[in-house]
């Protein structure tokens, strides 16, 4: 190894001891002068190949190399991709053994929802209303992650999203500010935990950047369009409280802001993250979205990799724009020295603070790897989400929970899985699933028996089964349908496993119809003709339309893609050991023709009346959702009082109204509820939401136990952006909401005054 390795890792030594240290002012002036000794002896070449990610075959760059070893020798490079802990090995001593100056190189993956140990997808995980829940499983992901050779992670997604057309509405937290900010806060802390220089800790990147969950028509890649107080009252919130929450680095986004396009926008990317928020990490491009601006219409990919790091974006990942053309652009000034050099430093700064300049092997460690993945502890804290993700939309005539006796059939093309109960962006595939057959025959034991029937393919549909690489076969449909029919009939009950393959959702998976497909309502009809009991278990990776089933089905479970133990966790759940408690983050429409649909909306100058014909409705559905914001079943019931507040007025910056609910456990068993509190601001300088989440509060209640739940509602909560795009309360009248959904609530009304 170089002799200046040598110097860099001693000076990072002393800098990683110090660098979560209470003295924050000495470490940064540590960092940086390590990273100006380091930058001094850089050439131009060099501090550009910071500024690259990419991979394979890249003929003709600068020196002529062809290929991602001399790449890397060349240090051209500044971060690859996952891949067996050798390999990382190998590329690793490269850059820091074989290149010049011995940079060592990142390692990005997306780590989206677990690593080998795979937890519900994000949005499932949201439907726990418990950060800090999702807080242990990005720090289970993050030690299993930079066990097995991973140090940064294209996560949290924290897209506000309020189409379900749009595939990657899995990937979020689903449609609202408040939670959503929350959740991915708890990420970042999981990920990042106390100190970056750990070993067990992977570097944050808070994605898309910004506004992607707003594509048009829930299209992928699709262009967005919204004023800045849509931005900033609902959509940049979860953003800026991942940056706040100490994330490392961000990812632009593929849409246009403002019409211009993410990875080119200066406003977005420095007078906002930077100026007003104070983000002083890196952010990367997302997959080619640079070059992608040539399609916006920006210009070549000279023109546009100027524009993208004048704009404040320093990574450049696949375009190959940064290492082909800045040095050019730099001798015709169209980008500064100083430009270059921010952005490296950036990207320096972040290997820094990982520790990578005092060990670059930290994360290939196989003894770490071998220890650290799919643990027991991993695996329990997955079953545990699992159960908690699920959401019970109906329950007619308690038909659950099942008794742990009798014969079962498990029926569905999801009942005898295990890839696609894991759900998007899973790809390190876990081999300790089980499937929903194992995992009823586990819960039943020798008490009963359980008889499995396919029941049906995913759809008789010939391009999306396309699309999604799923079998297409009508014939093959009505034989499976007969099949399960009679399984049912030897069975006492049955469980129907439904929904999407994993295939249908996350990234390029956007759907113009998301009703469940023929295919699946002919076994359904056919299953509910037989008069037996029969649990309809949802699995998906979005909301989906489920007018007819809610009609026609006693029950329905919105199980998501539970990750490695969904099944064990769904049985946990049909079988009572858990008491269903998972409320929805994001709206159920009714009819395809609602969306979007949420529920935080502005009301129109003509609200629905059903006496007058000139208002804001549907001829031929409801203006509401089928299923609201913040909904979810259990098996016990409660009961909410009347709103109290201690006082009816309050005035100032500092005063408090205390609002205080009483609730019982009406049930027979014991249950977790999740106490929702939404306040709405009637007369504002602009249209505000009819109501908004500012609160929420879960509780355990035993059967008959009562319980009093206070909010302490502060002028925080009545803050909005106004016209100017500052954040402001203003005096006046409120609504404050508090009920078990978005919908379901009980409403008191205070006052406000200077």
């Amino acid at each position: 190894m170089k002799k200046i390795i040598t110097t860099l890792a001693l000076c990072a030594a002393a800098f990683t001891m110090m660098s979560c240290g209470s003295d924050k002012s000495s470490g940064d002036k540590k960092m940086d002068k390590f990273i100006d000794d380091l930058m001094s002896k850089m050439t131009v070449e060099e501090k550009i190949g910071q500024l690259n990610l990419s991979g394979g075959d890249v003929p003709g760059v600068l020196s002529g190399a062809q290929g991602i070893d001399d790449l890397i020798k060349m240090g051209y490079l500044t971060a690859t991709g996952w891949t067996d802990l050798d390999e990382l090995r190998r590329l690793q001593a490269l850059a820091v053994e074989e290149s010049r100056m011995g940079i060592p190189m990142l390692c990005g993956v997306d780590v989206i929802h677990g690593f080998y140990t795979v937890f519900p997808i994000p949005l499932g995980l949201s439907c726990t209303w418990d950060p800090a829940l999702v807080e242990k499983t990005a720090r289970v992901a993050a030690v299993e992650a930079s066990s097995n050779g991973i140090s940064w992670t294209y996560s949290p997604m924290v897209d506000i999203a309020r189409d379900a057309r749009w595939g990657r509405i899995a990937e979020g937290s689903g449609e609202d500010p408040y939670l959503g900010s929350l959740m991915a806060a708890a990420m970042v802390r999981g990920y990042q935990g106390d100190d970056l220089s750990d070993e067990s800790t992977i570097m944050a990147c808070v994605k898309h950047f910004a506004l992607y969950g707003a594509a048009e028509a829930g299209r992928d890649y699709n262009t967005v369009d919204m004023s800045k107080l849509q931005m900033y009252n609902s959509y940049l919130e979860p953003y800026k409280s991942a940056f706040q929450a100490g994330a490392g680095s961000g990812m632009s986004s593929f849409n246009l802001v403002e019409g211009i396009p993410a990875s080119g926008n200066h406003w977005l990317m420095t007078e906002l993250l930077r100026d007003e928020w104070g983000f002083n990490g890196f952010v990367v491009s997302d997959y080619d979205a640079i070059g992608e601006m040539t399609n916006h219409g920006l210009g070549d990919t000279k023109e546009v990799s100027a524009q993208a790091l004048k704009a404040g974006l320093d990574m450049d990942m696949m375009t190959l724009g940064f290492l082909k053309t800045l040095k050019e652009s730099l001798a015709e000034g169209k980008v500064s020295q100083k430009d270059i050099d921010t952005a490296c430093r950036r990207i320096l700064e972040a290997k820094y603070k990982l520790g990578l300049f005092d060990d670059p092997y930290k994360y290939v460690n196989k003894e770490r790897a071998e220890a650290n993945t799919l643990t027991e502890e991993g695996l329990a804290l997955a079953r545990e989400a699992a159960a908690k993700a699920i959401v019970l939309l109906k329950n007619d005539k308690n038909v659950l929970p099942l008794q742990k006796s009798g014969t079962v059939a498990v029926i569905g093309p999801l009942a005898q899985d295990t890839q696609n109960l894991l759900g998007m962006w899973s790809g390190s595939c876990d081999q300790k699933s089980a499937t929903v057959v194992d995992a009823v025959k586990e819960a039943l034991g020798a008490s009963g028996k359980v008889i499995y029937a396919q029941g049906c393919n995913f759809t008789n549909e010939e391009k999306l089964a396309q699309e999604g690489g799923v079998v297409c076969d009508p014939a093959q449909n009505t034989r499976l349908v007969r099949e399960a029919v009679a399984a049912a009939r030897q069975a006492d009950k049955v469980i129907a496993v439904l929904g999407e393959p994993r295939s249908w959702s996350g990234e390029a998976c956007s759907k113009a119809d998301i009703t469940l497909p023929a295919a699946q309502k002919e076994l359904i009809s056919a299953l509910l003709a037989t008069g037996k009991p029969v649990v309809f278990v949802i699995c998906s990776g979005r909301p989906l339309v489920l007018e007819w089933e809610d009609q026609n089905c006693p029950t329905l479970v919105e199980a998501w893609h539970g990750g490695s133990e969904a099944a064990r966790g769904l049985a946990d759940v049909i079988f009572g050991d858990v008491n269903p408690s998972g409320k929805l983050t994001t709206t159920f429409p009714l009819r395809m023709g609602q969306i979007p649909i949420y529920y935080n909306y502005l009301n129109t100058g003509r609200p629905q009346n059903p006496e007058d014909h000139y208002t804001s409705k549907y001829l031929d559905c409801p203006n509401e959702p089928l299923y609201p914001f913040g909904y979810g079943l259990s098996y016990t019931t409660f009961e909410y009082s009347e709103i109290a507040l201690d006082k009816s007025s309050a005035s100032g910056d500092k005063d408090v109204i205390k609002a205080s609910v009483v609730i019982k456990n009406t049930g027979s068993c014991a249950g977790e509820e999740t106490v929702q509190m939404y306040i709405g601001d009637p007369a504002a300088s602009i249209s505000r939401p009819v109501k908004e989440l500012k609160g929420f509060q879960k509780l355990t209640l035993a059967a008959g136990e009562s319980a009093t739940v206070t909010f302490d509602v502060t002028t925080e909560a009545l803050k909005f952006y106004n016209s100017q795009l500052q954040k402001v309360w203003e005096p006046g009248d409120f609504n404050i909401f508090i009920g078990t959904n978005s919908r379901d609530t009980q409403k008191a009304s205070f006052v406000w005054n200077k």
